[in-house]
This record gives C-alpha cells, sequence and structure tokens, in this order.
C-alpha cells in the first residue's frame, strides 16, 4: 500500500479490532463466570427451598418439586430452564417437576456434579435429608445456560459493531487531518518556481514534519551553494580562457605584420606558450568535473606511485620550458597503494606540475615516500617561493592565483589535487619548507604492502 492514509488507517483499524475482539473475548469470560456463579447459587437456593418445604412443611414432595418453578414468571426463551428430583434413598422416583427426566439427575450424594442425560449435560446440586431418606436434586441445562450468556454476547456485539463502523469513519477523517500539514508542504513545494531556494518557514508545523523541513532546507541550500559554485565556475572560466584567446590573438596579429626577424620568432613563441596555456587550462577544466562528477573511486584498484610519477614527469619534461630536474625516490617503485589509478594521476599531475612551474631555474623537484603503520604520504618539494602564510588557506580555492602566481598557472591545480584525495579517502597537505620551497603531500589512509 502505497498510500500513508490508507496504511495508517489500516495499522489503526487492526489495532483497535484486536483491541475490540479482546474485550468481547474478556467480556464473554467474564460474563460466563459471573452468570455460572449467580445461577449456581440458584441451584443451591431452589434445593434448599425444597428440602425446606418437605421437611418442615409437610409438603407432599410432588407438589413441592414443581414450587420453584411457580416463585417467578419464566422467560419464554429460558423456559423449564430448572428441573427439580426427589429420590427416596430406595431409588424411588418421589416427585419432579414438569419436563425433568425421569432418570436421576446426578449419582452424588450431596453437592454440586456435572451429569449428561440424555444427551444433554446438566449441573445439578443435591440436598440429602436423612431423616426422611429422601434426596432433592436441582438441575440445570448447561446448553440453556449457553444460550443466555450467547444472548448477553449478542446484545453487546450489536452496538460494538456499530461503534466500531462510526469509529473507522472518524478515524479515516482524523488521519486526513493529521497528514493535512503534508498535503499543504506538498501544495508549497509545487507552487515554488524551480529557481526558488529560500529555506521552507516552520512556523506551526508539527514536530513530525520538522525533520523532513530541515531536510528539505538543508537539500535547498546544498543546490543553492552547486549553483553558485557553477555559475562562479563559469564566469573564472570564461575570464581565465578569455586572456590568453586575447593574447593569441594579438601575437598573432604581430607575427602577421612583421616580417622576417626576432620580432616574428618571438611572437610565435608566445603564440605556442599562449596556446599551452589555454591548452593546460581546457585540460583542467575537464579533470575538474571529470573528479567532481564521475563516479565513486572504484574498490579494489591499485597504483604503483613510481610508475605513474615517472610517466608523468617525462609528460611534463616534454612541455615545460626550462631545465627543472623531476627526481623520484627508489622506494616509490618498490610500494604498491590501493587507489584508483584515474584519481592518483588527476592529484599527481597538478601537484608535480605547480612544483615544476615554482621551481627555480636549474632546481629540482623531489618525489618521496613516507610510510607508518597506517598511512602512505607521497610527497612533493620544490625549491621555489613557496607560498605566502596568509595565502595557504585559500590556495585550494578554485581559480585563486596568489602573488607568487606563474604566467602559466590557473588556480585550479591544487583544487583539483584535494578534490581527487578526498574521492579516494586520502588528505592534501599543502605547507612551505623551513629551507624555502613549498610541500605538497598526498596521505592515503589505505592499505599499503612493499613489492620487495
Amino acid at each position: 500500500m502505497k498510500s500513508i492514509r490508507g496504511r495508517l488507517f489500516l495499522i489503526l483499524m487492526i489495532t483497535t479490532g484486536l483491541v475490540w475482539l479482546s474485550a468481547i473475548g474478556w467480556i464473554y469470560l467474564s460474563t460466563q463466570a459471573k452468570v455460572e456463579k449467580v445461577l449456581d447459587a440458584r441451584l443451591v437456593e431452589a434445593a434448599r427451598m425444597v428440602s425446606s418445604l418437605v421437611a418442615s412443611q409437610g409438603m407432599d414432595p410432588a407438589k413441592a418439586a414443581e414450587f420453584h418453578v411457580a416463585i417467578a414468571e419464566p422467560h419464554p426463551l429460558y423456559d423449564r430452564q430448572l428441573s427439580c428430583q426427589i429420590w427416596a434413598f430406595d431409588g424411588t422416583l418421589v416427585g419432579r417437576s414438569s419436563g425433568a427426566p425421569g432418570t436421576p439427575l446426578t449419582e452424588t450424594d450431596e453437592g454440586f456434579s456435572e451429569t449428561r442425560v440424555h444427551g444433554e449435560t446438566w449441573r445439578v446440586y443435591a440436598v440429602a435429608d436423612a431423616e426422611r431418606g429422601m434426596r432433592v436434586m436441582v438441575g440445570d441445562n448447561l446448553s440453556v445456560r449457553d444460550r443466555l450468556v450467547a444472548d448477553v454476547i449478542r446484545g453487546l456485539a450489536l452496538p460494538a459493531i456499530v461503534a466500531l463502523l462510526a469509529l473507522s469513519g472518524l478515524i479515516w477523517f482524523s488521519v486526513g487531518r493529521g497528514l493535512a500539514p503534508l498535503n499543504a508542504m506538498a501544495r508549497a513545494l509545487a507552487n515554488r518556481p524551480a529557481s526558488d531556494l529560500s529555506p521552507l518557514t516552520q512556523t506551526g508545523s508539527p514536530s513530525e514534519i520538522r525533520p523532513m523541513v530541515d531536510a528539505l532546507n538543508g537539500l535547498f541550500a546544498r543546490v543553492g551553494a552547486l549553483r553558485q559554485r557553477e555559475r562562479d565556475f563559469t564566469a573564472f572560466a570564461a575570464h581565465e580562457l578569455k586572456t590568453p584567446i586575447a593574447g593569441l590573438r594579438t601575437q598573432a596579429q604581430i607575427a602577421l605584420g612583421a616580417g622576417e626577424g626576432d620580432v616574428r620568432g618571438n611572437a610565435l613563441e608566445q603564440i605556442v606558450v599562449g596556446v599551452d596555456r589555454t591548452s593546460r587550462l581546457i585540460r583542467q577544466l575537464t579533470d575538474l568535473t571529470n573528479a567532481e562528477n564521475g563516479d565513486e573511486a572504484g574498490q579494489g584498484e591499485t597504483v604503483n606511485p613510481g610508475q605513474m610519477l615517472e610517466l608523468l614527469a617525462d609528460d611534463i619534461r616534454r612541455h615545460k620550458t626550462g631545465s627543472v630536474a623531476i627526481s623520484i625516490a627508489p622506494e616509490l617503485h618498490e610500494t604498491t597503494l590501493a587507489a584508483d589509478p584515474f584519481l592518483f594521476s588527476l592529484a599527481a599531475r597538478n601537484l608535480l606540475e605547480n612544483a615544476a612551474m615554482h621551481s627555480t631555474q636549474g632546481g629540482r623537484v623531489r618525489c618521496t615516500l613516507h610510510r607508518q603503520d597506517d598511512s602512505a604520504t607521497v610527497m612533493f618539494e620544490d625549491d621555489g617561493p613557496g607560498i605566502p602564510d596568509d595565502e595557504l588557506s585559500k590556495v585550494r580555492d578554485r581559480f585563486f592565483r596568489g602573488r607568487n602566481k606563474t604566467p602559466m598557472g590557473s588556480g585550479l591545480g591544487l583544487a583539483i589535487a584535494e578534490l581527487a584525495m578526498k574521492r579516494m579517502g586520502g588528505a592534501l597537505h599543502i605547507a612551505n619548507r623551513d629551507e624555502g620551497g613549498l610541500r605538497t603531500e598526498m596521505e592515503f589512509r589505505l592499505s599499503v604492502k612493499n613489492d620487495t
């Protein structure tokens, strides 16, 4: 059942029905016990009355056996409920009431007993009169008792059924009224424009709905932040692409207007630099999109950091102008990390490129590995100017370029690296070296094993 109202109604009706049935069962058992107690008392009273009439007033036993029937007007449904017999000790039937069987109601000398006579069960009370040698037996047909209890239950069941039907209508109406705030919220959301991400008001909302309202408001806030990030991303990307494209156009015009010589050659070199910068920016934008919108990092994949860094270093050497040496520690080749190769490549490439671009001419970028019991850290160190302390908290922001920026920088490298590390369950650490330069660390809280 998909309807909350229908589900609540069904649950309430089932529980109410069970309580109703339990109450009827309890009333039945209680009524039966009380009826039996009252009727047993009546048997005792009737038997003793007949015995007393015979003993004290010398009444004819046959007439005394009929006396208890005439003391009250019988109900048509319970006519001849009681039967009386008076037997002599020698087994002679002295007297009996009309309708009483001709055989003894009980073989018990005195007290209560239950016997079957002609296929019917009787509840019998016997009183013995030793002086006159007679025994008075007063019996109650149990089928009549059962009919009496059943009539009482039927008398209660009919109003109970009517009340249950009325209660079901009230439950259906009440559940509908209880769910009215949800319907009101649904109408408010249906009429809200897609651009409206303002929080829902909680004034007057029931406490049960407030967690849902809080969750929706949290979702609106996240969607709003995502939309703002997309707008910022588009604006920054357009700005960053406009600058190198404008430079390319200017340098192309210079090259076209210049003859053979240094001016033309320098313009062509600047065009190559501009193309490289634009290509890198486009690649980083693509990498950022892939890292942000891709599937979760694969489980069970591994990467050899030394081999991966060698491939990245070779690619950077082919495109990097100047002489910057990149050294990769041997232990990186001897280690296997449980990490996603694509995400590891994204993070390592951007950290390695940043280190190479900020290093001085003739400088060195060092790639090392630090291992602990529960982590493995790949470190990149350069001998560049580092990052001013007041900018360390901002360098992970997209498109942020500090005072020590380079012409090829776009402000995306560290943002891409951090996003890739988060996707792999690791962490990115950035710090200035005491001896100068910057150290970036890729920390993996994953299993590590040596290949040796």
